[in-house]
């Protein structure tokens, strides 16, 4: 733990906030070379889908739409680029005031946190995308009986926007281990007190499904059932923090 002035604290938030900036203008411009690639990407498990149901396709319907769809890909893209290099700097500037038992403490949770988001992120992708938009196609009809077909004509802002709410929902959420973990190393839970409230846990996971993905049974089940599960996996860990602190206790007790 290192002692300096609030001016040179506050110059070396500056110097770390401006590298940040940096680093997301560059993951942006990156992105941006490859934002078609990236469309490509996130429409994929839609078009996949629509090429079984025959041709379809995805609209804008302003002028500049399309272009700003592709400028919020590219800056959703480079943050995610670049987080590992911002929680580098925000670790650098806060790392000297730290004990060295606490940087041991946060060190982990600084690896854990992306790892669970991209986990997240790709759950979202892989399992939850193909139901949900199978579901959500199923009410297409065709022209029966004199009446006018249902058929798909999505906006491509609508479409990304969707996406992106997902694949945020679940990355955040994925988040739960890192802050339980880290509240019972720091004292402030226990793994009973977790244990107590896991019928409550159990309904709010599902209250969170509800509230952050679309309204379709897969999508909701599919962020509460993981959510669930790593509130365990959670308590999980903690006993085991727990008992290894205990022991080492008990061996410097002696």
């Amino acid at each position: 733990m290192t002692n300096q002035p609030l001016l040179e604290h506050l110059i070396e938030l500056r110097t770390r906030l401006i590298y940040c900036l940096l680093a997301i203008a560059l993951g942006f411009g990156v992105s941006w070379l490859f934002s078609e690639d990236i469309y490509a990407f996130l429409v994929r498990p839609l078009s996949t889908i629509l090429r079984e149901k025959g041709e379809h396709q995805l609209i804008y319907t302003s002028l500049g739409e399309a272009f700003m769809m592709y400028m919020r890909l590219s800056f959703w893209s480079g943050f995610m680029l670049a987080f590992p290099f911002v929680a580098f700097q925000l670790w650098r500037f806060v790392a000297p005031g730290l004990y060295k038992h606490e940087k041991r403490l946060f060190l982990p949770f600084l690896f854990a946190s992306p790892l669970l988001f991209f986990l997240g992120a790709a759950l979202a992708y892989y399992f939850i995308f193909p139901l949900a938009w199978d579901f959500f196609l199923s009410f297409e009809t065709a022209a029966v009986g004199g009446t006018l077909p249902l058929h798909l004509e999505a906006k491509v802002s609508e479409y990304l926007s969707l996406v992106l709410q997902l694949i945020f929902a679940f990355g955040i959420c994925f988040q739960l281990p890192v802050l339980l973990v880290l509240l019972i190393r720091l004292g402030i839970l226990s793994t009973d007190r977790l244990v107590k409230s896991r019928k409550y846990v159990f309904v709010g996971a599902f209250l969170v499904g509800a509230i952050l993905t679309p309204p379709d049974v897969f999508s909701q089940i599919g962020l509460a059932i993981p959510l669930y599960t790593l509130f365990e996996v959670s308590i999980w860990i903690g006993r085991f923090l727990e008992k290894r602190e205990a022991a080492v206790a008990g061996s410097i007790s002696l």
